[in-house]
This record gives structure tokens, C-alpha cells and sequence, in this order.
């Protein structure tokens, strides 16, 4: 039996936390085949935050006894960007039953100077040996 957790976005700048309001934040799930399911895209308020999404999660009760199941959370990759900033993507977030995740992605501004690099950034998940 299949449970919810929820994930929540919070997009900011700089190391002073500052939010950044309406920035596009996609939420996908890689499938068993390997094509990525579009969750949702959703758009952040005033306070850098985006609504929480329900996810599907494996029950709880499926964590209790070694061996049952590989892991008891789904897992969640998050992207964003928006203009003047670098992009930015969480990957493997892990999502368990009944807990609101909150996932913090900092965007950094990109260099105005002609010639400058653009900059991407990326947090690879790991998985928690439950």
C-alpha cells in the first residue's frame, strides 16, 4: 500500500538567504525504464517557497523488517533557474511517508562581464543505508 510525503522548494540567493519570488521549479521521478515523469512545475511566492507537492511514497510499515523492500522513500530530482542566475539541480531528494521535506537550492547570480562562464550547479544525491 502506497503512502504521501510532501516536498517543499525554497529558492534563495546569496549565503544571507535571500528569497527569490516567481522562479520556475520543476519536480521529476526517473522510471523504471529510464524516461523522467514530470511531477509538476510550480512557481515560487514572496518568501522564496513553493506550494508543497504530494508525493507517493512506499508505506512506512514496509520499513519496519530488514529485506522487505530496497528503500522506504521515493526519490525526487529538482530543478531551477531563472534569468541572471545560474541553474540549479537536487538530485536523488529523498521523500518518506508522512514527513514534509524541504529542499533549499540556491541560485547564484551569473557574472555580467562579457566572456564570463556561465554557472550550473549540482548536488548528487546519495541514499541513507536504512
Amino acid at each position: 500500500m502506497a503512502s504521501q510525503g510532501t516536498v517543499i522548494a525554497r529558492v534563495y540567493t546569496s549565503d544571507a538567504f535571500l528569497p527569490l519570488a516567481n522562479v520556475p521549479v520543476t519536480f521529476t521521478q526517473l522510471q523504471p525504464d529510464g524516461s523522467r515523469k514530470l511531477l509538476a512545475v510550480r512557481l515560487t511566492n514572496s518568501s522564496g517557497m513553493t506550494a508543497p507537492l504530494p508525493v507517493e511514497t512506499p508505506d512506512a510499515s514496509e520499513s519496519l523488517s530488514p529485506g522487505l523492500m530496497e528503500k522506504p522513500y521515493a526519490v525526487v530530482n529538482i530543478s531551477a533557474e531563472y534569468p541572471g542566475y545560474g541553474g540549479v539541480l537536487a538530485e536523488g531528494v529523498q521523500i518518506f511517508p508522512g514527513v514534509e521535506t524541504i529542499q533549499a537550492l540556491q541560485l547564484v547570480p551569473l557574472p555580467s562581464l562579457p566572456g564570463e562562464q556561465d554557472l550550473s550547479v549540482l548536488f548528487p544525491g546519495s541514499s541513507q543505508n536504512l
